[in-house]
């Protein structure tokens, strides 16, 4: 019976030896290696999130901006309509246009700078 316990002692210690400080060291290190990477992976995740958030906020901001500047473009377009609709209205009666130009001295002379020859909407109260 002795010799029995003795093969089974001699059995669990060839399925499993002791740890031994190196063994423990390396294990410890594998766990702190693994933890630093989940962390840093994680850190990843959320720059990456942020970065998209901050794109899509931005590209929203250019979306409204463009938008702004479409209307822009169409009321100048219509407002110059008007204007070339107002100049061409306004050609066939204009003295200027049919006479001879007088010397620049007599037109900078007569003529008044303070009052608006061409009404605009646009600066209209």
């Amino acid at each position: 019976m002795p010799h029995s316990s003795d093969s089974s002692d001699s059995s669990s210690f060839s399925q499993s030896p002791p740890p031994s400080k190196q063994d423990s060291s390396d294990d410890m290190r594998k766990v702190q290696r693994r933890e630093k990477n989940r962390i840093a992976a994680q850190k990843s995740r959320l720059r990456q999130t942020q970065k998209a958030d901050t794109l899509h906020l931005e590209s929203e901001d250019l979306e409204r901006q463009n938008a702004a500047l479409r209307r822009e473009i169409k009321q100048l377009t219509e407002e110059m309509k008007h204007f070339t609709s107002m100049l061409s209205s306004h050609e066939p009666l204009c003295s200027l246009l049919t006479s001879p130009p007088p010397p620049p001295e007599v037109l900078y002379a007569t003529h008044s700078f303070h009052q608006p020859h061409i009404s605009s909407p646009r600066f209209q109260h």
